[in-house]
């Protein structure tokens, strides 16, 4: 399930949204530290993601899918929480987020933050895996997978109406 619940939680009910998580922040968030340097990373297949574009003021609901057709392979990290009073386990995962400032396209999406100059609003994306490095990402040492985490290139990108 999408919102991953950290192993210092109480209850299920984690009150921190944790269903993104910062690409800058694995390392050091106590939310994300401890699967980052584990290496629980998994992968979404989507056969297309959404994203909310504000620039009528208005959220209107943008779909986001491969020029290729083949699905999104997004790049993600698990935990499990156990509920020690019911001893039952919780299997949950976070999306990884980048800064879009250098992808126009997906620079355009999420409501504009009012305290924020235009300038630096840091607007993200989720990060697609290569099918090629779906191991290299899964298995791979941390640095391994660093590298393969990037914004998608434009022209792999059709954008367009959700349905």
């Amino acid at each position: 399930m999408w919102n991953l619940i950290p192993w210092f939680a109480k209850e299920l009910k984690f009150k921190y949204a944790s269903c993104n998580a910062r690409l800058e922040e694995l390392a050091e968030k106590a939310s994300y530290k401890l699967p980052w340097a584990r290496g629980q990373r998994c992968i979404v297949p989507a056969a297309e993601f959404f994203e909310p574009n504000w620039e009528t003021g208005k959220h209107v609901r943008r779909a986001f899918e491969r020029t290729d057709g083949d699905p999104w392979g997004l790049a993600d990290m698990w935990n499990t929480w156990i509920d020690k009073a019911r001893g039952e386990k919780h299997e949950r995962y976070t999306m990884l987020t980048l800064n879009t400032d250098r992808l126009p396209l997906m620079n355009r999406m999420h409501k504009p933050d009012s305290k924020r100059p235009l300038l630096v609003q840091d607007k993200r994306s989720v990060m697609p895996i290569a099918l090629a490095n779906v191991d290299s990402w899964r298995f791979g040492t941390i640095e391994d997978a660093s590298s393969l985490l990037k914004l998608p290139e434009v022209e792999s990108i059709v954008a367009g109406p959700a349905k």
